[in-house]
C-alpha cells in the first residue's frame, strides 16, 4: 500500500505530493487525512496523507517508507481534505495553507486536570500513621491526614493551597497506599463571564406568518432529501432569527448538526446568550480570542459529538461535524467573510461546498445581501426568501433624515454633531432613551500634517499616513508602527503640526464636552483589545448602564437593543471615497446596517445621516431602505465596467523586498499571462502591472496585475497556469505572489 502525502511546510515550491510505501505495522493508521513523520531530503518532515493507492507511481527503489503516524493533534477527515483541494483550486494558495485553514487545531493542547486526593487506607490505619506523624512532628502530613479523616477527599487546590502540604508529602503518603490523587480530565469553559442568562431556558420565539412559510418550506425541502442554498433577505428587525433558531431545531431534532457564522466576534455576545437559552449547553462557540486550549476542548467536543450548534466567525466553518446538516451565515454581505491572508477564499463559496459534500443546506441571511448572492438569487441558483416588515408588533422601520454638511458649515456650525443631531440627542437624554453615534474610522485623527509645508507623518514602513490617538501617539493602523507625535515638523520645523480629521476618540471625547452629565462608551478596535471587552461594553450598554454608544462599524452589525431610539452616522460618505469598486455597496450596507439599529423595540426611531454628498444614490436609497433600487443602479455600474459579479476579477499581487525585483518580477508575469491570453482565452481583460494602492507596507514593495473575464473556470486555467510557471522558474524564489478571485477590498 502506497500514500500520497503532502510536506507540512509553507513554500510553494514543494505544493505538490510526494509517494511513500506504508509499512504493514502502519496500515490500520495510516488514513487519508492522518499526520505522518516521513523521511523527506537529507532528515525529517511531518506531512498529511491525502491519498491512498495500491501502485507505485514512480520507480519503486525510490519510494521511501512512513516513519510514523503521528498520535498528537487532530486526523483530518476525508471530506476535509477534498474541501482543502477545493480551496486550493478555486481560490489559489499552497495545498499546505488550504489544509491548515480546514485543520482548526494543528496542536494537540494538554486537557484540563482536576485533581483530587482521596484516605484510600482504613480508618484505624489512617489513625496510627496521624499519631506517628505528631510524635515525628512532621506538621505537614499530619494537617492532610487531619483534613482527610474529617472529609475523606479534598481537592489539590485545598491540598496545596489551605493545608500548604506539598506535592512530595503526597507522593510520599501515596508511596506508603494511605492515600490516592484521583485525575479528572475536563473542558475549559469559553462561556465563563460570557453567558448573561446561563440559568435560564426558554422555548423558541413564535414566528409569524411569513416566518413560519419559510421555516416550513425549508424543514419541507430537507425531509425530502433536497438541499439548497437559500438567501433569506430581510430588512432589519424582520426575525431572520428566528427563522435560523426554528430552523436549527429542526435539523437538531433529527439528529444533525449545526454551524452559524457570523460576521464580528462582537456579535458572539449576543448570539450566544439567545442560542444557549433556546439549546443549553449543546451550543458552543469559536473564534480568534480563545485561547489555544479553549479552542483545542471545543475541537475536541465537536469531534465527539458533544455539542449539535457551533457559533463563530469565518474559521468556525472547518468545526469538524461528522453529523452536519445546516451551514449559516448571518449578515452574508460582510466582507470579513472573505480571507484577506492566503488562501484567500470566500466563506460563503466554500459553506457551499462544504454542504455539498456532506449534504447539508446552506442559509444565507442579511438586510442588504451582497450583489453577489442576490444576482445568484435572481438567476434562480439560490432560492429567495423575503421579509419586508418588522417582526415585533407595531415595530415600524425608523424615520431617516439626511443632514447636509455643507449648509451646517455654511450656518456656521463647526462642531462634529450637526444641529438637528444635537437636537435629538438631548431629547434621547431627557427621555432616559439611548442613542448610538456610528463613524467608520477609529482613533483620535485622521492624519497629522504640518501646515507650514504640507507634510504628512508616514509609518517608516507602509506607503500609509499614522493616526493620531489622544496619549499623543501616532500608530499605524496597517503594521502596527507606534511613534510619538513630534513637537516640530521633521521636515521644516515649524510648530503647526497638528492632527487633522476625527476620531471615535475625539467623538467621544465631544459627546461628554456636549452633555457632561452623559454616560459614554466607545466601542472600537482599540476598546476591544482584551478577551472579554467586546462583553463587557455591549452587556454594559444593553443593561442601560450607558446612554450614548460610540463606535466603528461593529457596533452596527446585528446588535439589537431595544431602547436604542436614535443613530446618528456622522460620515455617512466617507467610505464612498475609498479606492474600491465596491464603495457604493459598502456605503450603502453600512448606513442602512447602521440605521436599522434604532427603534426595534417598542419605541419609534428615528437615523440622522450627515454627509457631504446626500444626492449620491447610496445614501439616498440606504435612507429609504430601497435595497432593490440601489441593487438594480449598482448593476448598471457594475456591467458597463465588467466589475463583480457581471464578471470576474483575478487579482495578482507581487511582493518583494527590493523595489526592482517587484517590478521585474510582475513584467516578467504579465508577459507569461499574456502569452498564455493569446494562445487560450484572447477575451480575458489584462490591466497592469502596475503600483498597489498601498505601494509599500511593511518593509515589502507591491505590484498587482488584475484579469477580468465573465468565464471563472478560464481564470482558475489562469491561475493554475502562472502557479506552474512560477514553481519551475528560479526567478521566483525571492518573491512572495498572491491569487486573489473576486477582491472585496483595494490593495
Amino acid at each position: 500500500m502506497f500514500a500520497d502525502v503532502i510536506v507540512d511546510i509553507s513554500s510553494g515550491l514543494l505544493d505538490k505530493t510526494y509517494q511513500y510505501s506504508i509499512p504493514q505495522c502502519l496500515e490500520n493508521e495510516a488514513v487519508v487525512g492522518a499526520p505522518v513523520e516521513i523521511p523527506f531530503g537529507h532528515g525529517k518532515r511531518e506531512g498529511y496523507i491525502v491519498g491512498l493507492s495500491k501502485e507505485e507511481k514512480i520507480a519503486i527503489e525510490r519510494i521511501k517508507p512512513i516513519f510514523s503516524v503521528k498520535k498528537r493533534g487532530q486526523v483530518i477527515e476525508s471530506q476535509m481534505i477534498a474541501l482543502a483541494y477545493f480551496i486550493r483550486e478555486n481560490f489559489g494558495a499552497t495545498m499546505n495553507d488550504a489544509l491548515r485553514t480546514v485543520i482548526p487545531v494543528k496542536q494537540a493542547v494538554r486537557r484540563v486536570e482536576k485533581k483530587t486526593v482521596v484516605l484510600v487506607c482504613a480508618r484505624d490505619v489512617a489513625g496510627d500513621m496521624l499519631a506517628l506523624a505528631v510524635r515525628k512532628k512532621h506538621a505537614a502530613k499530619e494537617r492532610l491526614l487531619r483534613a482527610l479523616l474529617s472529609s475523606h477527599e479534598l481537592s489539590w487546590e485545598k491540598v496545596q493551597g489551605e493545608l500548604s502540604v506539598s506535592a512530595a508529602t503526597v507522593q510520599t503518603l501515596v508511596r506508603e497506599k494511605i492515600v490516592a490523587v484521583r485525575v479528572q480530565e475536563s473542558y475549559r469553559d469559553p462561556l465563563a463571564g460570557i453567558l448573561q442568562f446561563p440559568g435560564e431556558s426558554t422555548d423558541l420565539p413564535p414566528l409569524n406568518d411569513m416566518q413560519q412559510r419559510i421555516c416550513e418550506q425549508i424543514t419541507t425541502d430537507r425531509r425530502m432529501g433536497v438541499n439548497k442554498t437559500y438567501l433569506l433577505h430581510g430588512v432589519t428587525g424582520s426575525g431572520k432569527t428566528e427563522v435560523y433558531l426554528s430552523v436549527i431545531e429542526a435539523v437538531v431534532r433529527g439528529g444533525q448538526q449545526v454551524i452559524m457564522l457570523i460576521p464580528e466576534i462582537a456579535l458572539t455576545y449576543q448570539t450566544l446568550n439567545r442560542f444557549y437559552k433556546c439549546f443549553g449547553e449543546r451550543v458552543s462557540i469559536l473564534n480568534s480570542r480563545m485561547s489555544a486550549g479553549e479552542r483545542y476542548d471545543q475541537i475536541l467536543r465537536a469531534k465527539n459529538g458533544e455539542i449539535d450548534i457551533m457559533i463563530g466567525p469565518r474559521s468556525a466553518l472547518f468545526t469538524p461535524f461528522d453529523r452536519l446538516g445546516l451551514i449559516i451565515l448571518d449578515e452574508e454581505h460582510e466582507s470579513s467573510y472573505k480571507s484577506e491572508t492566503p488562501p484567500k477564499y470566500h466563506a460563503r463559496e466554500v459553506a457551499i461546498e462544504r454542504a455539498r459534500l456532506c449534504g447539508a443546506s446552506v442559509i444565507l441571511g442579511s438586510a442588504t445581501p451582497s450583489l453577489t448572492a442576490y444576482e445568484r438569487a435572481r438567476r434562480g441558483e439560490y432560492k429567495l426568501f423575503t421579509l419586508k416588515e418588522r417582526a415585533a408588533y407595531g415595530a415600524q422601520m425608523p424615520e431617516v433624515s439626511i443632514v447636509d454638511l455643507r449648509e451646517e458649515l455654511s450656518a456656521g456650525n463647526r462642531s462634529i454633531f450637526s444641529r438637528t443631531l444635537q437636537e435629538k440627542m438631548k431629547k434621547r437624554l431627557e427621555d432616559g432613551q439611548q442613542t448610538i453615534l456610528f463613524l467608520n474610522r477609529r482613533g483620535y485623527a485622521g492624519f497629522v500634517s504640518c501646515r507650514a509645508c504640507g507634510y504628512v507623518m508616514k509609518c517608516p514602513h507602509c506607503d500609509i499616513s499614522m493616526t493620531e490617538h489622544n496619549d499623543g501617539t501616532l500608530v499605524c493602523h496597517y503594521c502596527g508602527e507606534r511613534q510619538k507625535k513630534p513637537a516640530l515638523c521633521p521636515v521644516c520645523g515649524s510648530k503647526y503640526i497638528a492632527g487633522f480629521g476625527t476620531g471615535t476618540q475625539k467623538i467621544e471625547q465631544e459627546a461628554q464636552k456636549m452633555f457632561p452629565f452623559a454616560r459614554v462608551l466607545r466601542m472600537d478596535a482599540d476598546t476591544t483589545r482584551k478577551k472579554e471587552s467586546y462583553e463587557e461594553i455591549l452587556s454594559a450598554f444593553s443593561q442601560g448602564k450607558a446612554d450614548i454608544l460610540v463606535g466603528t462599524q461593529m457596533i452596527v452589525k446585528g446588535h439589537d437593543f431595544p431602547n436604542v431610539t436614535l443613530v446618528g452616522i456622522l460620515a455617512a460618505d466617507l467610505s464612498l471615497n475609498s479606492n474600491d469598486y465596491r464603495a457604493s455597496e459598502r456605503t450603502f450596507e453600512l448606513l442602512a446596517q447602521a440605521a436599522g439599529r434604532a427603534g426595534r423595540g417598542k419605541l419609534p426611531g428615528e437615523v440622522i445621516i450627515q454627509t457631504y454628498q446626500p444626492e449620491h444614490y447610496a445614501v439616498k436609497m440606504a435612507a429609504a431602505a430601497d435595497y432593490e433600487g440601489f441593487f438594480a443602479q449598482e448593476m448598471a455600474y457594475r456591467t458597463a465596467l465588467s466589475y463583480p459579479p457581471s464578471s470576474h476579477i483575478l487579482a495578482v499581487l507581487i511582493l518583494s523586498a527590493k523595489e526592482e525585483h517587484a517590478l521585474e518580477t510582475a513584467d516578467i508575469l504579465a508577459k507569461a499571462a499574456r502569452e498564455f491570453i493569446e494562445k487560450t482565452a484572447p477575451q480575458i481583460a489584462l490591466i497592469g502591472p502596475a503600483p498597489a494602492s498601498l505601494s509599500k507596507a511593511n518593509d515589502l514593495y507591491r505590484r498587482m496585475i488584475y484579469f477580468k473575464e465573465s468565464d471563472y473556470s478560464l481564470l482558475v486555467a489562469l491561475k493554475n497556469f502562472l502557479e506552474g510557471y512560477i514553481l519551475y522558474s528560479e526567478h521566483f524564489k525571492s518573491a512572495n505572489i498572491q491569487f486573489d478571485f473576486d477582491p472585496i477590498s483595494g490593495y
